[in-house]
């Protein structure tokens, strides 16, 4: 008969899961908010696409000034001198001073109109991109934020299956001692505690990796995230009806909206190419003053200065009128027409796709509630289990590698639950992000279920 552990031990091992799961909840932990506003201010992808936003607002202005009165100085001064002795014997001296102003402003350039509402709509494909990325961020983030506290739920598994075993190969060592028990117990024991170190360096490794990825997404080292605060009172999935979920995807989500910006901008090409046959007017102003002054001398004598005109203006309107211009227009708009079916065919792919999409991520939302209620379900089985088992094994009709056995089965169901609960709450995010509605206020509502 194996000699039993002592009771109280058996009650410790039982907690260890419980303090490494909490472990992550000290003074010094940082809650997913605080992350977030880091990452805002680091992360490079986000950066880059709110820099690519604003500076379509800045191309947008150069495409405005096609409309907008253009204005050009323009200033010359000429001296010349002219000595023909073996002709007429003539010297002259030219001083001359120009200096004119020119205003154009167009009055009606479809083409110009056309260009100036791409531009606009050019702005808006940027701002639904930058939401893009703001998106994607917070879906980086918090994947990057459970997976440490998932590594960290698995490395506190192994570490408490470990104790126990560790308790049981001492036993072993103890029983073969005294003869109450063969070398096979002790070198099975041997077996498990070696195997639970390997799988304790590999815990251990595999949380140093996702803690290097979350140092990558807030550009900090040292992360401790904050876990789950106890009891956990998971958010509901609202609307609970997929099909809302697939009818606001279809409205709000930033890639069909960049969709249908882009199949406008595609018919407004379309327009432009059109505008080839229209004429274009413009207004033409322009001011100058000049004087030339002309002095010289001949054979019969010098002659006195001779000054040119004084100040001139003029105003033209200008009319363009396309006659032929060798099938080009024609041939554009054929083009263009072919580019805005594409567009719209894209659009459509896309909104199936998203559909689709949408589907998925919800039913994988509810499929995981479900987990998440029969593992906490096995979960307290599992208690009950192990406090029977350890009751037997007092009595004795129990050995103690069935105690160990419910115990690794325990830590396994606590570790399993927690990791369901975090998969809950990130897919709830990625159907929002799915559908669009992904804000930086879902990451708000996600810390407030952290420990405080």
């Amino acid at each position: 008969m194996h000699r039993p552990l002592p009771w109280p031990a058996c009650r410790v091992v039982t907690g260890m899961l419980a303090l490494g799961l909490a472990a992550a909840g000290s003074a010094s932990a940082q809650n997913i908010q605080e992350l977030y506003d880091m990452a805002r201010g680091y992360d490079a992808a986000y950066q880059s696409a709110r820099s690519q936003a604003e500076s379509l607002i800045y191309r947008a202005e150069q495409t405005r000034a096609l409309n907008r009165t253009t204005v050009t100085a323009t200033g010359t001064v000429l001296e010349s001198h002219s000595d023909t002795p073996y002709a007429t014997n003539l010297t002259s001296r030219i001083s001359q001073q120009q200096l004119g102003i020119n205003a154009s402003q167009p009055l009606f350039n479809r083409s110009n109109d056309r260009a100036i509402d791409q531009a606009d709509a050019n702005i808006e494909i940027g701002r639904s991109q930058l939401l893009a990325a703001e998106q994607d961020l917070i879906v980086r983030l918090v994947q990057a934020y459970f997976d440490v506290l998932s590594s960290t739920d698995a490395l506190a598994t192994v570490r408490a299956s470990k104790k126990a075993i560790s308790e049981q190969l001492a036993s072993a060592k103890r029983n073969f001692e005294v003869g109450t028990a063969t070398i096979t117990d002790t070198r099975e024991a041997q077996a498990r505690y070696d195997l639970a170190t390997a799988q304790e360096l590999a815990a251990e490794n595999d949380l140093n990796v996702k803690n290097l990825a979350l140092a990558s997404v807030v550009g900090r080292n040292g992360i401790v995230p904050k876990p789950l605060a106890l009891p956990v009172m998971l958010p509901p999935t609202m609307p609970a009806d997929v099909e809302a979920w697939v009818t606001q995807g279809d409205i709000a989500s930033p890639a069909l909206v960049q969709l249908r910006l882009s199949r406008e901008v595609a018919r407004l090409e379309t327009d432009k190419a059109r505008a080839g046959h229209l004429p274009t007017v413009g207004l033409n102003a322009s001011v100058s003053d000049s004087y030339t002054r002309f002095t010289g001398s001949t054979q019969f004598g010098p002659f006195g200065p001779l000054t040119g005109p004084g100040p001139a203006g003029s105003v033209s309107l200008q009319v363009n009128i396309p006659i032929f211009s060798g099938y080009s227009v024609q041939n554009r708009i054929k083009e263009t027409l072919q580019l805005e079916d594409k567009a719209q065919q894209d659009l459509e792919a896309a909104r199936r796709n998203s559909a689709q999409a949408a589907r998925s991520a919800f039913f994988n939302v509810q499929s995981l509630r479900a987990q998440v209620a029969a593992l906490e379900a096995a979960e307290s089985s599992s208690k009950l289990a192990l406090e029977a088992t350890e009751l037997g094994y007092k009595v004795g009709v129990r050995v103690n590698i069935d105690v160990l056995n419910a115990q690794t089965q325990l830590f396994q169901a606590q570790r399993d639950v927690q990791k369901a609960r975090y998969d809950v709450i990130f897919n709830g995010l990625k159907l929002r992000q799915v559908t669009g509605l992904l804000t930086p206020q879902d990451v708000a509502a996600v810390n407030t279920l952290l420990q405080r």
